[in-house]
């Protein structure tokens, strides 16, 4: 698995939003990022959740946010619109699901399939939403095992 960005926020901008325009807050591109066993990345929204809170990363696969572009003709959003934390390439991210990995000297164990939602029409695209389901390619939502620092491979 090749490490190709890391995002973190410290704001939320979706959650707690339904029915109502996004928050501000933009995913910010990190040249690193400090995780704590348990807990998730340093500074990151939800790196305060209760300890064992299955979402303290979020992986997402750099082919998901390419094929998107080329299905749906867009070339311009950052792939940190996704508001995931650590985006990948040649990675299977639905296999690493129940199973434990090591990336970048860090492990981790894949909690659950991270589903897209329907404000990722309004983050990347009209039809983001609806491919990225289709395609089971929302990313991967995972447990941080080890302390550690992350940096793009």
């Amino acid at each position: 698995m090749i490490i190709v960005s890391l995002y973190w926020s410290p704001v939320h901008v979706y959650v707690g939003h339904f029915g109502r325009p996004p928050g501000e807050g933009p995913m910010i591109r990190a040249d690193k990022l400090e995780l704590v066993a348990g807990r998730g990345i340093v500074g990151d929204r939800y790196f305060d959740r209760p300890l064992g809170h299955t979402g303290q990363v979020t992986f997402f696969a750099e082919e998901a946010w390419r094929r998107l572009g080329e299905e749906l003709g867009i070339r311009e959003p950052d792939p940190g619109v996704f508001r995931r934390n650590i985006v990948t390439r040649d990675a299977d991210l639905l296999s690493l699901v129940d199973r434990e990995f090591e990336v970048g000297g860090v492990r981790f164990r894949g909690s659950e399939y991270c589903k897209p939602c329907a404000w990722m029409d309004h983050a990347f695209g009209k039809g983001a939403y609806r491919a990225l389901a289709d395609w089971r390619a929302g990313g991967l939502r995972a447990r941080v095992l080890d302390d550690g620092v992350l940096v793009p491979s």
